[in-house]
């Protein structure tokens, strides 16, 4: 089976926006998070579309999915973890509790922040598990990339054609992403925020699937105009 699961746990600390987490700003008409799940929505592969939140906001999802004519929807919400990888494994909890585990099971991840994702790019991800248990969204690096330990001094500069921006989707097989989860260390658990990471960690292959430009996340407040200006120029 095929289940989405969007990621809405984080505070948005960065926007430095107290009153509200990023997720949850209006984006046009509705929150942020909603054009997101409306592009998963769009996809018909999906069993059902999961949404790791934050418990202080679980109730605020629910009202803002009722609003919206999504009550009935193969939606579910679910309280999120800890931190990233938590959220993801408080949703594949939610998947088990209600259709088993199976090794057949594949789950496509997503930050609620990056509204812009392609239905293409959703599909890719799907189709690379006809062949891996991992894949990542990447674009090419267009800048140069420059590495420093300290932040002070230039370590090294890689050659920016092997270099590419990771983004979201990240999609997996759901037993492949736990064994591999269940190999860290606590510490490793503690800095390891990115799911694919854990499984190149544990030499496990990640294939990788062409991201777009456009689908960029919302971290800070210059981002949020950018994806203001973005939807009033049509772009979806």
């Amino acid at each position: 089976m095929l289940f989405g699961a969007i990621l809405a746990g984080g505070v948005g600390s960065r926007m430095n926006i107290d009153s509200i987490p990023k997720q949850f700003l209006p984006l046009g008409s509705k929150p942020i998070f909603m054009h997101t799940l409306e592009k998963f929505l769009l996809c018909d592969q999906f069993d059902a579309v999961y949404l790791g939140v934050h418990g202080d906001w679980v109730d605020f999802v629910e009202d803002a999915l009722s609003t919206a004519g999504l009550a009935d929807a193969p939606v579910r919400v679910v309280k999120g973890g800890a931190d990233r990888n938590g959220t993801i494994m408080s949703i594949i909890e939610g998947i088990e509790r209600e259709f088993g585990e199976s090794d057949e099971h594949v789950i496509v991840t997503h930050d609620s922040v990056r509204p812009f994702v392609k239905l293409s790019t959703i599909r890719a991800n799907i189709d690379a598990m006809a062949h891996c248990d991992a894949c990542d969204t990447v674009i090419p690096a267009t800048d140069t990339i420059v590495c420093s330990e300290g932040g002070e001094f230039i370590d090294s500069i890689p050659v920016r054609d092997f270099m590419f921006q990771g983004q979201t989707p990240q999609t997996f097989r759901i037993n492949a992403l736990k064994r591999a989860f269940a190999e860290l260390t606590e510490d490793e658990k503690s800095v390891l925020t990115d799911a694919c990471k854990m499984l190149v960690l544990k030499g496990r292959p990640v294939a990788m699937v062409e991201g777009d430009v456009t689908n960029i996340k919302l971290t800070t407040i210059m981002d949020y105009k950018v994806a203001q200006a973005m939807l009033e120029s049509g772009v979806e």
